[in-house]
C-alpha cells in the first residue's frame, strides 16, 4: 500500500473535518454568525493541516481526490439528513459515482 496507514488515518480525519467546516460555513450565514464562523475557520485549518501531513507519503492525486470525495459525500449526506435537502434518484446516483471514484482511487494507489 502506498503511504503509511497513519497517513490514511490523517486523510480520513481531514475529510471528516471538511464535512464539519462545510456544514458550519452553511450555518454561519455567510460568516455573519461568530460561533459557526469560528468553527468553520478552525476546522478548515485543521483539515488542511491533516491533509498536508497525509500528503507527505500519499500521492497528491490520491490524497486530494479522497479528501474532496469524503467531503463531498459527507456534505451531501449532512445536507440530506440534517438540512432536508433533496435525495432524488439522480443525486443518489451521482453520490454513488463519487464513492466509486474514491474506492477506485484507493485501490489504484495500493497497486501503484
Amino acid at each position: 500500500m502506498k503511504g503509511s496507514p497513519l497517513a490514511w488515518i490523517y486523510l480520513v480525519l481531514a475529510g471528516l473535518l471538511e464535512i464539519i467546516w462545510a456544514f458550519s460555513m452553511k450555518k454561519s450565514m455567510g460568516f455573519t454568525l461568530l460561533i459557526p464562523s469560528a468553527i468553520t475557520i478552525g476546522t478548515m485549518i485543521a483539515s488542511f493541516a491533516l491533509l498536508a501531513v497525509a500528503m507527505r507519503s500519499l500521492p497528491l492525486s490520491t490524497a486530494y481526490t479522497v479528501w474532496t470525495g469524503i467531503g463531498a459525500i459527507g456534505a451531501f449526506t449532512v445536507g440530506v439528513l440534517v438540512l432536508g435537502e433533496s435525495a432524488s434518484p439522480t443525486r443518489l446516483i451521482a453520490a454513488a459515482l463519487i464513492v466509486s471514484g474514491i474506492v477506485l482511487m484507493k485501490i489504484s494507489s495500493s497497486t501503484a
